[in-house]
């Protein structure tokens, strides 16, 4: 009886080994997959980051192209203006010379 317990209690010490050593290598494994993944979301942060600045590049982008549109706008609004108050001058002068005459 002693001789079975005793193996019995190998048995069991040899069942324990093996699944210390299962956990072990099950713990490695999760640790590359986990270093793995960390990697992975570094390299998504720094697309993302990457991304973000494209963002704002091409909002500064947009922002100046509006303020260039609007600068044009009052451009060709003020040189409508000049021709306008040339051609009035004009006839303003044309009908003083009229008077006069």
């Amino acid at each position: 009886m002693a001789d079975q317990k005793t193996t019995n209690e190998h048995e069991l010490l040899h069942l324990l080994e093996t699944r210390v050593r299962q956990l072990i290598l099950q713990d490695k494994d999760l640790q590359e997959q986990c270093r793995a993944l960390e990697g992975r979301i570094a390299e998504r942060d720094g697309k993302i980051e990457e991304l973000k600045q494209q963002v704002r590049d091409v909002q500064a982008r947009y922002d100046n192209l509006k303020v260039a549109r609007m600068l044009e706008l009052s451009d060709s609004d003020t040189r409508n203006a000049r021709q306008r108050l040339n051609r009035l001058v004009r006839d303003v002068d044309k009908c003083i010379a009229l008077l006069k005459a």
